[in-house]
């Protein structure tokens, strides 16, 4: 599925941004940011399935420089499935933010998180200026 592509009965994209203010996190939107979360969850299974068996087909190259190449792309792959494992974590906590009824508000200040920040990441669980603060201390900290 595109990202421009609306899936039949669910909004498109442009929609969502186009509603109005009282329509923020509407049964409608809720059914979007759900089959989004659901979608993505699905493809980063599927991809995790292919790096098994990817891994479990690779012979082993009795070639020194081969099989150092071999490995580091292993290592790679594993390390993006890595991220992909944190993000399906994330994942997951969204779609029980759903499910409670506060999916698309801040968790720290309980302000909208807004449409256009939930489309370019639909896990997200803060409002801008909370993640920007959030990282500033982290930063700052080492946190």
């Amino acid at each position: 599925m595109s990202r421009s592509t609306a899936k039949p009965g669910l909004p498109s994209e442009a929609e969502l941004l186009s509603a109005s203010e009282d329509e923020y996190m509407s049964p409608t939107q809720l059914a979007f940011f759900r089959q989004r979360l659901l979608d993505e969850e699905a493809a980063l299974r599927g991809a995790a399935e292919e790096t098994t068996h990817h891994l479990q087909e690779t012979a082993a190259e009795p070639d020194p420089n081969d099989r150092a190449s071999a490995e580091e792309e292993h290592a790679l792959e594993l390390r993006v499935r890595d991220r992909e494992r944190k993000l399906l974590k994330k994942i997951d906590q969204a779609l029980k933010r759903i499910d409670d009824g506060s999916y698309g508000w801040c968790e720290d200040t309980g302000e909208p998180i807004g449409i256009a920040r939930l489309l370019a990441r639909p896990t997200a669980s803060l409002c801008l200026e909370a993640q920007e603060r959030h990282e500033q201390r982290r930063r700052q900290f080492g946190g």
